[in-house]
């Protein structure tokens, strides 16, 4: 009666819908769980880290459209004093002391759209780092929720261990009691310590497993889950009706992958734009005051006035440089072709993870019902039976085989019902839902 009371229970826990099972402790939810690896995920914070750096860069390319202020300073101590001869007679025309300093202030005027395309460039290149941390976020939340529904699973496969370990520690205390009282042979004591064997090794795998998802999952959160801590479960299962055409046309515009592809695109059409600035002069205007003297300050010239100001126009144009212009607009092309390429194989791939995860949703949902019409069928089978056993209608044989299909069909049904959440986790996933 004990061990019969026992086994109910056990089939209870496992049937409990919304049960949490991985663990006896505090409840940490899913969301909680979520909000934890949006503050310690490595992978998020790196990505903010780079877009950070590429918000930096922008600055630093909007700054070469400004003025730029600069100042020099400079001295020099010559052995003999400068001089020139007149008539064939030396005249000093200067210090042996010379100090010099200036203030001058550049402004680019034209450089052949330079500064306009590497300013564009940059500024596609932060939006791009910004996709690239969305997309960070998309992995991480679907990885976790992946993670942990693969913990649930492995959790009650653990339950499944167990459940048989005790269903056949029963069965074999069963044959050894009927092998005393002389109502069977010892060959089916021999078979039932067999497979309570076999059971002892499954559970202790099950039990590995279970700890090897929870350390994955506490992995992706980026901090270790408290031994004992209980996981929020969910056993019931929503069916969608999706179609596939749909989830192509959201993956195709919605996924921050492509959407970086097609910047980075956009980036390269500004690249050879600026590669092709060489082909044009660059134009620009400075300002300068200098002042030159014998003194610390330059303050003091005997020979030539102190100071002075100008303002100067410079036009510079490099047209020959043995087709380096050339060759680097040549070098962004094949770059644009070679990305071009890569964004159709992205969007294939794509296009292959979301066929994949939507026919392991068809499949996972197909089975559920079949599943669990397995495990009810399976229950009762056990039920009779072990009944059967223990009024010595059949052998251990059939006690063993009843036991095994069970603890296949309760397998079957879970991979079922989690593989459905994990499918769908792997979809959104690719259609870069958050």
């Amino acid at each position: 009666m004990i061990r019969f009371a026992a086994l109910l229970y056990s089939l209870l826990l496992l049937a409990a819908p919304g049960l949490a099972v991985a663990g006896q402790g505090p409840l940490l939810t899913l969301d909680e769980a979520l909000a934890i690896a949006m503050h310690h995920s490595p992978l998020i914070r790196e990505a903010e880290a780079i877009r950070d750096g590429a918000r930096e860069e922008v600055k630093a390319t909007r700054a070469d459209f400004l003025p730029k202020a600069s100042a020099q300073y400079g001295y020099a101590q010559l052995r003999d004093e400068p001089f020139q001869r007149i008539g064939g007679v030396p005249i000093v025309v200067g210090d042996n002391d010379v100090h010099r300093w200036d203030l001058s202030l550049s402004q680019p005027l034209f450089t052949g759209f330079a500064v306009t395309n590497r300013h564009e460039i940059a500024k596609i290149g932060a939006e791009i780092r910004e996709l690239e941390r969305q997309q960070q976020i998309v992995t991480v939340r679907q990885d976790l929720r992946i993670a942990w529904f693969e913990a649930l699973l492995a959790a009650r496969l653990n339950l499944v261990a167990e459940d048989n370990f005790t269903a056949l520690t029963a069965h074999r205390d069963n044959a050894a009691g009927f092998l005393a009282q002389g109502l069977n042979s010892r060959n089916d004591l021999l078979k039932a310590e067999a497979s309570l064997a076999n059971a002892i090794q499954e559970r202790e795998r099950a039990r590995a497993a279970s700890e090897i998802a929870r350390s994955r999952l506490g992995w992706i959160m980026g901090r270790e889950i408290e031994p004992g801590r209980t996981l929020e479960d969910f056993t019931a299962v929503a069916t969608h009706s999706l179609e596939l055409q749909p989830l192509y046309d959201e993956a195709r515009r919605n996924s921050p992958v492509l959407q970086s592809y097609r910047m980075g695109l956009d980036s390269l059409n500004h690249a050879i734009t600026l590669a092709q600035s060489g082909y044009y002069p660059t134009i620009a205007v400075t300002g300068k005051y200098e002042q030159n003297g014998s003194d610390l300050g330059a303050a003091t010239n005997d020979y030539s006035n102190d100071h002075n100001a100008s303002i100067a126009l410079t036009a510079k144009w490099d047209f020959f440089e043995w087709g380096r212009t050339g060759a680097v607009v040549a070098k962004q092309r094949y770059s644009k072709q070679a990305l071009t390429e890569r964004q159709r194989e992205a969007e294939e791939q794509i296009r292959l993870a979301v066929k994949q995860a939507w026919l392991d949703l068809q499949v996972a949902e197909n089975s559920i019902a079949a599943a669990e019409q397995g495990r009810q069928q399976a229950r009762e089978n056990w039920r009779i039976t072990d009944l059967q056993y223990q009024n010595q209608v059949i052998t251990s044989t059939e006690v063993l085989d009843s036991r095994t299909l069970l603890s296949q069909a309760e397998s079957n049904y879970y991979r079922a019902l989690y593989g459905y959440r994990i499918a769908m986790a792997r979809l959104e996933r690719a259609l870069g839902r958050k």
